[in-house]
This record gives structure tokens, C-alpha cells and sequence, in this order.
């Protein structure tokens, strides 16, 4: 009976390390693929949440304007635009916010996409900027899609979701399996010794951005190619997203979709665009696309987006730094009836939330408190990321990856059912557990010298 109960005790000691050693192997992994793309994603991250004090600086000669006298309407500084670029087709207005700021008028030229910065009491051009070399544009770009289309944005959708498993087994490796104390818990451990420290140095502050990690994720992911679409789709099909109500009128006929003619909200997005009327095919003027903007009371940094065709319409798009102050309209090109006017008031729950959450993650709804909060947490993965990657430099062999040893535990079955159910709320992530999994039972488990190198 006690050779039984000495049997037992050592099958339960060995089931804990044997399941503590799978979770830390997965850790291992993941942090050894994804973490060069989390720096990368940090990075660009940290700079664009600056992006509105960088482009002043960078641009200061095109933004600002002495205000003197009454400004010349829309027409007059189009026109000017167009005697200087006779070529060009006019795409967008964007009258400054402020009595300060210069007017943009976006213009196509050989296919390539300009914008002309305008003095606004004077009609005198301050400059012109190929879009598709503006930097901040340029970092953002990196930063969603690593420069490499939809490749790019895939891989990036599949960093932010492995970085979740990331944090769920940090913070199973993190958690005391012995007694709590504040000391190795909440604060390094300076006088453990070199070892001890460097892996708190690691895991402790990993445990202290944990949240706003997540919460970046969480924030961008909606932004992603697949994955976002697919969210925006269900919110849409489910009522959360535009309501009926925001249509004036009758509904349209178009299938063509906001986002596909005009940079607008997240929510906005999916919102069929209406179909002109065609009556007196007769176009409006800029001044009078104004005026009904001003009426409305629209953020003054909106922008008008001009019809493409004849069936097309005007489209006024404010994405400014607070949620509760997006407004995307459709406006009648000959007519001037407004077609639809939604606005945050009109957003679902769903919306509200994801608003709040883009903005949050761009650092823009509480201004400079928000950009510093969400700097620190950018800066805070990169720590992270480099003390990790230290942590196993000063651990590992001269040869292989030395993770930890593959085992079997029947806890493991736990951690299977977690990773089932991330693979199906994220399917690239299911997707790439399966690619693993194959290459681990083809490959590493075959062939002796890579099997050696990876522990396996």
C-alpha cells in the first residue's frame, strides 16, 4: 500500500512539469517566430501614434496659412488648381479646420494621386505632395501590412493572434505555483542572482503590459484583411452595424460599398452607396456641398470625395481623433438631397466599442495622456521581446534551439481545447497550427539531426 501511494506521488509530480514544460514549449516557439514582426509592429506602432505632431513638423510649410481677410470659396481655389495642373482631375476637398490651416485639394494626374496644399485667402499654392510618398502614410502601410499587400497583412493578422497565445502561456509560466509573495510576482528579484533576475526581467514586465497588449491586438485586429472582414461582415449581418433608419428615403440600389469610394469610419465601411438621381443632370458646386456641410454640423476636418460617375454622389467623410464625432454622408450630386447621414449616434453597440477602440489604438481620443499610455506599452513589448530573446541566448547550447523537451500530460488536453478554440475564432491561427503540425510529423520527427536540433 505505501509503494502505491510513493507511485502515485511521483506520477503527480511528474504530470505537473511534464504539462509546465508543453506550455513553456509553445511559449518558446512562438516567441522565437513572431517576435522580430511584435518589434517591427511595436515600432512602426510608436511612431504613428505622433503621426499629427511628425506630419506638422515634416509639412509645416503646407499646413499653415496667416489668416487675413475672408476666405475664397471651395470653386475659386479649385479653380487655381487646375489652371497650374490643367491635366489633373479634382477627387477630393478638404478645407482646413481652423482659420490657420491650408485648404487640400486632391488631384489624379496620370493615374498617380497629388495633393495640393492651397492658401485659402489667397488661392496661392503653399506646395504639392505625391501621396504615395508621404512618410507617415508610408509607416502606417508598414505597420498594417508590412509593405506587401495582402501577404504583408496576413502575416500581420497572424503575429496579433499568435501574439495571444503569447500572453495566455506567459502568464500560465508567469503565475506562482508555489507560494504568492510580492517579490518574483509583482518586482524583480535583484539579489536572486544573475539567472533568477534575467528571467524576471522578462516575465514581470510582460505581466505588467499584459492587458494593454491585448488590448492593442484586440483594437487592430478589426482593421485586418481577413479576419476584419469577415467581424465587420457578421456585425453587419447580425444588426450591429448600420441601422435601416440611416437611409433618407428610399433605399439604395448601388452594391458598391463606402469604402470602396472614400477613406471612411469603421463602421461606415459596409454602407451601400446611393445612386444619384440624375434630374437635371446639372452637378452641384463645391460651395454648395459645403453649405450643406456646415448645416449639418460636421467635424471641420471632413472631407468632400467627388463623384466618379454620373450616378455617383457626393461623399463627406469626418474620421476625426474622437469616436463620437465620425459623420459619413451621401449627398445627391444634382440635386443636393441628403441621401444618408450616419453618424457615431447611429453606430450599434458593436460599433460604438470597435470606434472607441480605433481610436484609443491610435492614440488620437485623449490626446497627448492617450499617446503616452500607449507608447509605454509599445515600448514595453519591445523590452519584453529583447529580454525574452536575452533570457534564451544566455540559457542556450552552442548547437540547436535548446527549447524545452516535448512531453505528454493529460492536462495537455486542456491546453489542446484552448488552442482549438483560438484556431476557431481565429482561423489563420488554426490554419498555421495545422502547417506546424505537419511540419513537426513529416520533418522534424523523422529526420535525427533536426529532430536533435529542436528537441524534439
Amino acid at each position: 500500500m505505501e509503494l502505491i501511494n510513493i507511485e502515485n506521488n511521483v506520477t503527480l509530480k511528474q504530470s505537473k512539469p511534464s504539462f509546465y514544460r508543453t506550455i513553456w514549449r509553445w511559449h518558446f516557439y512562438a516567441g522565437v517566430i513572431f517576435a522580430p514582426f511584435l518589434i517591427i509592429l511595436s515600432v512602426t506602432g510608436s511612431i504613428y501614434l505622433f503621426k499629427p505632431e511628425i506630419e506638422q513638423i515634416l509639412y509645416k510649410e503646407y499646413f499653415e496659412v496667416t489668416a487675413s481677410g475672408k476666405k475664397l470659396q471651395a470653386s475659386q481655389q479649385i479653380e487655381e488648381v487646375t489652371k497650374i495642373y490643367p491635366d489633373a482631375v479634382v477627387t477630393k476637398y478638404r478645407p482646413g479646420e481652423d482659420a490657420t490651416r491650408s485648404s487640400e485639394i486632391t488631384i489624379t494626374i496620370n493615374q498617380n494621386s497629388f495633393t495640393v496644399f492651397i492658401d485659402p485667402y489667397t488661392g496661392q499654392s503653399l506646395g504639392i505632395l505625391n501621396n504615395n510618398h508621404r512618410i507617415m502614410d508610408r509607416i502606417e502601410e508598414f505597420h498594417g501590412e508590412l509593405m506587401a499587400g495582402t501577404i504583408g497583412d496576413r502575416i500581420v493578422e497572424l503575429v496579433a493572434c499568435w501574439a495571444i497565445v503569447l500572453i495566455v502561456t506567459g502568464l500560465y509560466l508567469w503565475f506562482p505555483r508555489k507560494k504568492i509573495s510580492f517579490s518574483g510576482i509583482f518586482v524583480p528579484r535583484f539579489h536572486k542572482g544573475k539567472k533568477i533576475l534575467r528571467r524576471d526581467l522578462h516575465a514581470i514586465p510582460a505581466f505588467w503590459i499584459t492587458a494593454g497588449m491585448l488590448f492593442l491586438i484586440l483594437t487592430g485586429l478589426p482593421w485586418s484583411g481577413f479576419w476584419g472582414n469577415q467581424f465587420q461582415t457578421a456585425v453587419t449581418n447580425t444588426g450591429h452595424g448600420y441601422p435601416p433608419s440611416v437611409w433618407i428615403g428610399s433605399a439604395p440600389t448601388s452594391t458598391i460599398k463606402t469604402k470602396d469610394i472614400a477613406d471612411v469610419p469603421w463602421a461606415a465601411e459596409t454602407l451601400d452607396v446611393p445612386k444619384s438621381t440624375l434630374e437635371g443632370f446639372v452637378q452641384l458646386s463645391i460651395d454648395d456641398v459645403l453649405l450643406i456641410a456646415n448645416t449639418a454640423g460636421i467635424h471641420p476636418s471632413y472631407t468632400v470625395i467627388f463623384p466618379t460617375d454620373r450616378e455617383g454622389v457626393f461623399t463627406l467623410s469626418a474620421f476625426p481623433p474622437k469616436a463620437q464625432d465620425e459623420v459619413t454622408i451621401h449627398i445627391d450630386q444634382y440635386s443636393g438631397a441628403v441621401l444618408a447621414d450616419y453618424r457615431y449616434d447611429h453606430y450599434g453597440l458593436i460599433g460604438k466599442i470597435v470606434a472607441w477602440g480605433i481610436t484609443l489604438h491610435k492614440g488620437t481620443q485623449f490626446g497627448l495622456a492617450n499617446q503616452l499610455v500607449s507608447l509605454f506599452i509599445c515600448l514595453g513589448i519591445i523590452f519584453v521581446v529583447c529580454s525574452g530573446f536575452y533570457l534564451w541566448w544566455k540559457r542556450k547550447p552552442k548547437k540547436g534551439l535548446s527549447p524545452p523537451k516535448a512531453s505528454i500530460s493529460k492536462k495537455i488536453n486542456l491546453f489542446l481545447i484552448l488552442l482549438i478554440g483560438l484556431a476557431i475564432l481565429f482561423p489563420l491561427v488554426g490554419l498555421s497550427i495545422l502547417v506546424v503540425w505537419f511540419l513537426d510529423w513529416l520533418i522534424i520527427q523523422r529526420i535525427p539531426v533536426i529532430k536533435k536540433f529542436f528537441n524534439a
